[in-house]
């Protein structure tokens, strides 16, 4: 499996190699098959413009998902200084605020859905599950 990984953003220093290793953890846990995945890290200003362009909403967003077809599960778009702003009113690690980002954006890859109580709930509890194996391999985010 192909898994690029863009980072255009200064806000949280990331290693590609764990942003690599997160991606094959969560497909693994989740008994995905795939060709290929692009993550690309991106400033809060990439993110607003691509959340206007796209979804005529002009404000800054965590992740935005773009599927592609089964080869290429597709794009996901993941703003780490949305993360530094939610741990610094929540508490917590952006690093794992950020790898929730991804998990949450590849579950938008395949089909899962947060915009109804009900799935959002399945999605929620599958973020859980894989943000628990993601723990418990040690394949967190990380700089």
């Amino acid at each position: 499996m192909k898994i690029h990984v863009y980072d255009r953003q200064k806000d949280l220093p990331l290693s590609k190699l764990s942003a690599i290793n997160l991606a094959r953890s969560v497909l693994d846990c989740l008994k995905i098959d795939c060709k290929e995945l692009s993550l690309y890290f991106v400033s809060e200003k990439k993110i607003t413009e691509l959340h206007t362009e796209f979804f005529d909403d002009p404000t800054p967003t965590d992740c935005i998902s773009f599927p592609l077809d089964q080869e290429h599960l597709g794009e996901i778009f993941v703003c780490p200084k949305a993360a530094i702003r939610y741990v610094q009113k929540k508490k917590g690690s952006p690093y794992i605020e950020t790898s929730l980002y991804v998990v949450h954006g590849l579950l938008h890859l395949l089909g899962f859905d947060d915009l109804e109580p009900k799935k959002k709930e399945a999605m929620r509890k599958k973020e859980k599950r894989c943000m628990a194996h993601l723990e418990r391999t040690n394949t967190l985010l990380h700089a």
